[in-house]
């Protein structure tokens, strides 16, 4: 793949998402003032984008109570908090996950507020909730960038809510990072060919695999360490939080174990500065990769942290098609999703 290939459809891929930002805020600002508390509800990497919100509200709304949970979790659950000042936030690419739908039809028989952001108009869950975002679909998924592409959209919106209900002052400026962020995506898969190339020849013989981030950052370490090479990789490929590395997880380090170690810009970057410093000390085969290493062109300086972790994981997701290369294993490839019953 040229370099002018790889932009072309990682912008191509995003590109919806940028061009939802704006609607996206709008919304965000109608419902500022009508809510106290938001749900963040989804399954897999939704979800874990959710996390990078749900962290970023808790840092700046002094106002807002957040939470985020799995769909079917949260309806076992039976919270008596849905009141018509709860905001209930779902997500879902196809807008058929199934989980994520049930969720949507159980949350119209309360009171509570819900929007949902999905690719499809006529898909249950846009039709289930109150409000849809709509990201336009790209014409072939490129690893990560659905899940991405849903986060632009979601960022967006959390900029108007954070904007109108607490006068945040980074609105504008994380808006038109937003909308910047195809091409500073591209330029960061881009900037890591070599790296990438090295890297996957690397760790084609491994079938074991930790990733460790912090913060906001973590939902780069899922989306890459699950949804990539678990899932469309088969891979023993587990993502670990650097705040819980020390009280267990660390004990697996020694010379021959990969790790994967993803730093950010955010206030949780001390915590993952440690495990580096360790890791260096007692590992050997560590990939570290960290976001002040990437330029962001049109990303502007006081939101870099906001949009580090879609860098980064637009930047290895180059790992993930060269690993399904050297285990002739397609990404598409499943044994049991959309299979067989479960």
């Amino acid at each position: 793949m040229t370099g002018e290939t790889s932009r072309k459809e990682t912008v191509a891929a995003l590109q919806g998402a940028a061009d939802s930002v704006r609607d996206a805020a709008a919304l965000g600002r109608k419902l500022a003032k009508d809510i106290d508390r938001i749900y963040f509800v989804a399954c897999g990497a939704p979800n874990r984008s959710m996390l990078a919100l749900e962290y970023w509200i808790q840092h700046y709304s002094p106002s807002l109570e957040v939470r985020r949970y799995f769909p079917a979790e949260f309806m076992t659950q039976e919270t008596p908090r849905l009141d018509d000042r709860t905001l209930v936030v779902m997500g879902s690419k196809s807008g058929t996950t199934k989980e994520t739908v049930e969720g949507a039809v159980y949350f119209k028989d309360t009171p509570a507020i819900t929007v949902g952001f999905t690719t499809t108009e006529d898909k249950p869950l846009a039709q289930a909730v109150d409000h849809a975002i709509l990201t336009t679909e790209a014409e072939r998924d490129i690893v990560g960038l659905p899940h991405t592409s849903m986060a632009i959209a979601m960022m967006g919106f959390m900029g108007g809510l954070l904007g109108e209900r607490d006068g945040w002052e980074l609105e504008e400026k994380l808006l038109s990072s937003l909308e910047a962020l195809p091409e500073a995506a591209a330029e960061s898969k881009i900037s890591n060919e070599d790296r990438a190339t090295e890297h996957a020849l690397a760790l084609k013989d491994d079938k074991t695999i930790y990733h460790v981030a912090s913060g906001p950052m973590f939902c780069t370490a899922y989306v890459f360490g699950v949804c990539t090479l678990m899932e469309m990789q088969w891979l023993n490929s587990t993502p670990l939080e650097g705040a819980e590395f020390f009280h267990g997880p660390f004990e697996v380090m020694d010379k021959d174990v990969p790790f994967f170690l993803l730093l950010g810009e955010d206030p949780s970057r001390p915590l993952m500065e440690r495990v580096v410093r360790f890791s260096e000390k007692y590992g050997k085969r560590l990939f570290i990769y960290d976001s002040k290493d990437y330029e962001m062109p049109g990303i502007a300086p006081e939101v870099r942290a906001i949009v580090a972790p879609y860098i980064i994981g637009v930047a290895l997701d180059r790992i993930g098609e060269l690993l399904a290369e050297h285990h002739d294993h397609p990404l598409e490839t499943r044994r049991y999703m959309w299979k067989v019953d479960y």
